[in-house]
């Protein structure tokens, strides 16, 4: 007869005492559980002492989370955190500099525990810390111990970090202009500003003027505080209002933060960690929404900045040929001249091209682009225009029309406009290659269109049909993550309209090849031998496990934690681990949940933990990754976030597997495609360039006898 819901079987140990292997009752008052455990060992004083985990981050156990305690648990008896607070809070204002650290160092540790820092704070300890720091005397070990209690302690949200005073934020902005500062204190003084950053305004001015760009470049081009000044600059940007975040834009390409990103980060021998590339991410995404200003604003007719800038268009291309013989023209005349040319350039409103800019997006932007390519590439430029000038109007591309339309598909491509992701980590590594990164891309990309437009011999209703390719092209090439912009130019070029028929035409092929009616029928058949191929493959993905990281509402480096399935797949395994290690073996995974405890999975906002953010801005990203299992009777959940939407669709396919539902993400449906296609063209190789009829052929009719049967009996005879 199984135990019942509400008893776990533990062990309790304590220094220089025989373990205590006990039934816990769930129900039963955990002051009473405490006084059992303490009469066993003949100890005094029960409310003196608590219960805490032995292994993992060592929490202690409250009436809250005891019911978070699994059979086998090994927990120890130790001192109360309140007592523990109480000793800590003297040790910390001991005049013995040994018993100083090692209280400070003790809090450093204890501090993650939410019932101990509840304990700490409210007897006023963070008092204690400002004073350490403020002081100036703390170096070194026990500055760096003072720093990461601190950091610990605001983790919980009991204080509000706008109640710093001016004299400790001044102390931990010293550490990180200071040259000769301990690497582990500056690593903790610029985590503690980052997130400072994003609380206030006031902080946000305040870190912004003490600690200069160039002072976080220079950290920037150190290894052991490159990661933590790349995470301040991001809090900074991110903070910033549009117009400061633009002059630290220019301020830092004026420094060339972008070469050395592309050579010491992007191309380093080191491998890119999570952390550097979800903030290079930000960074690209923070540079490329620079533009959306220009994006979302539309020409204004009467700017004479704008109309300049149009006139320049037409000047650069037909002034040579038009600047002699315009002189002697009537206004009348010239202005029928200029609409002509306008015309030539692909303008649709011709008298009035202006008009052709009000539609935003791509407002200006549109405009900005084919000026920086008349005057960047003036040769390619003019070649494009005069090339299409001289064939027959059903047949010329039209230069401005394509232009506006381009940037608005690369504004689509690029995301531009659209909010940082909190999880993402999809930058190019062209981007941080050059300069003035969207103009270029759009110069390769108008000529792309020049170029499929000539092999596709398009006319001026095939518009829409070239631009679908080109977007095709673009998107088919960006995804190859080429390292520089002639890379990219070479692959999208190579990349050219046969070839696209050619994917099209395969793929057309495979739709008609797999629509005959006995292949259909082939397919049903082959969907369960090959749906149970894809759940062992979810289940032997849960096995081998996955890093997650756990996202906190004010910054979005936080603890990681692993979780993978048992072999026997009957108990998942999790646990906390440190940055850098990939794969933890299974017995360091201390938490468990058994597969038979598991009730539902819950996905996007269902998850208790997007519902705790839902007061403030819903990220979108975070809701289309989340998903939470609910086990036990008590209806616990364990939250997950995934770090890409891949793993979300295996986790959430091995989840369903293991709770005997089906599989419902995209990934599976892709994958079944994928499979079902191969084992079809397998099946049918020798069919090949054989029509399959509709219907079976049909049977015949019996003969009229049977005369041509042996008969044995005769031989017999």
């Amino acid at each position: 007869m199984p135990p019942p819901k509400d008893v776990v079987k533990i062990a309790i140990q304590m220094v220089g005492a025989i373990p205590q292997l006990i039934d816990l009752q769930q129900t039963k008052p955990l002051a009473s559980v405490l006084k059992d455990v303490c009469d066993a060992w003949s100890l005094p004083n029960a409310e003196r002492y608590a219960l805490q985990y032995v292994d993992g981050r060592q929490t202690y156990i409250t009436e809250s989370n005891r019911g978070e305690i699994k059979n086998g648990s090994i927990l120890r008896l130790t001192t109360s955190p309140d007592q523990e607070a109480e000793r800590l809070y003297n040790g910390i204002q001991s005049n013995n500099s040994d018993v100083k650290t090692d209280s400070l160092k003790k809090l450093a540790s204890l501090s993650q525990d939410v019932t101990f820092a509840q304990e700490f704070i409210s007897r006023n300890g963070l008092k204690q810390i400002f004073s350490i720091v403020e002081e100036g005397n703390a170096t070194g070990e026990m500055l760096a111990h003072t720093l990461k209690a601190f950091m610990e302690l605001m983790e919980h949200d009991f204080v509000s970090w706008e109640t710093l005073s001016a004299a400790f934020i001044k102390k931990v902005v010293s550490y990180v202009n200071m040259n000769a500062v301990d690497v582990s204190v500056q690593q903790l003084s610029l985590s503690i500003l980052e997130n400072m950053v994003p609380t206030s305004r006031l902080l946000f001015e305040l870190v912004k003027k003490e600690v200069t760009l160039d002072r976080l470049l220079t950290h920037l081009q150190v290894t052991n505080t490159q990661l933590q000044a790349m995470a301040l600059l991001i809090a900074l940007l991110l903070a910033a209002t549009d117009a400061e975040r633009r002059d630290m834009m220019d301020y830092l390409r004026e420094k060339n933060i972008r070469q050395f990103i592309h050579k010491n980060i992007v191309h380093s021998s080191e491998p890119l960690g999570d952390e550097m590339a979800h903030y290079l991410y930000v960074l690209q995404s923070v540079s490329l929404n620079l533009c959306e200003r220009r994006m979302r604003t539309s020409m204004d007719p009467y700017s004479q900045d704008q109309r300049e800038l149009l006139q320049s268009l037409r000047q650069t291309a037909f002034e040579s040929e038009s600047e002699a013989s315009a002189s002697n023209f009537s206004t009348e005349r010239r202005r029928s001249l200029c609409a002509k040319e306008f015309r030539k350039l692909g303008f649709m409103n011709n008298s009035n091209p202006a008009e052709d800019l009000r539609r935003a997006p791509p407002g200006l932007l549109a405009l900005d682009n084919m000026v920086y390519f008349s005057r960047n590439t003036p040769n390619a430029y003019s070649r494009f225009v005069l090339e299409n000038s001289s064939r027959e109007d059903k047949h010329e591309c039209p230069f401005a029309r394509s232009s506006i339309q381009l940037t608005l598909i690369l504004c689509e491509i690029l995301h531009i406009g659209e909010p940082c992701s909190e999880t993402a980590q999809a930058f190019y590594p062209m981007f941080f290659g050059q300069d003035h990164f969207f103009e270029e891309l759009f110069c390769i990309c108008i000529q792309l269109v020049n170029k499929t437009w000539k092999e596709m011999r398009a006319t001026q209703e095939d518009f829409d049909k070239v631009l679908q390719v080109v977007r095709e092209q673009i998107t088919r090439t960006l995804s190859l993550k080429p390292t520089s912009l002639e890379l990219f130019k070479t692959r999208v070029n190579a990349l050219n309209y046969s070839e696209i028929l050619k994917l099209r035409q395969t793929e057309r092929l495979h739709q008609e090849e797999t629509l005959a009616v006995p292949v259909l029928e082939l397919r049903e058949r082959l969907k369960p031998e090959l749906l149970e191929l894809i759940r062992q493959q979810r289940l032997l993905h849960l096995c081998e496990g996955t890093l997650f990281r756990k996202i906190s509402s004010r910054r979005r480096q936080d603890k990681l934690w692993y979780c993978r399935l048992s072999p026997n797949h009957k108990v998942l395994h999790y646990g906390d681990v440190e940055e850098g290690v990939r794969s933890p073996p299974i017995e360091s995974l201390l938490e468990k949940i058994p597969v038979a405890d598991m009730k539902v999975l819950l996905l996007g906002k269902e998850c208790p933990h997007t519902k705790e953010k839902s007061s403030g801005k819903q990220n979108k990203d975070v809701l289309e990754l989340a998903f939470s299992i609910v086990y036990d009777v008590e209806e616990y959940c364990l939250n997950f976030v995934a770090p890409t939407r891949y793993e979300f669709c295996l986790w959430t396919d091995g989840l369903n597997v293991l709770l005997g539902k089906e599989m419902t993400s995209e990934r599976t449906q892709t994958d079944l495609d994928v499979l079902l296609s191969m084992e079809l063209k397998l099946r049918l190789l020798d069919l090949e360039n054989i029509s399959i009829p509709d219907t079976p052929p049909p049977v015949p009719k019996p003969p009229s006898n049977l005369n041509f049967c042996y008969d044995f009996s005769h031989a017999e005879q």
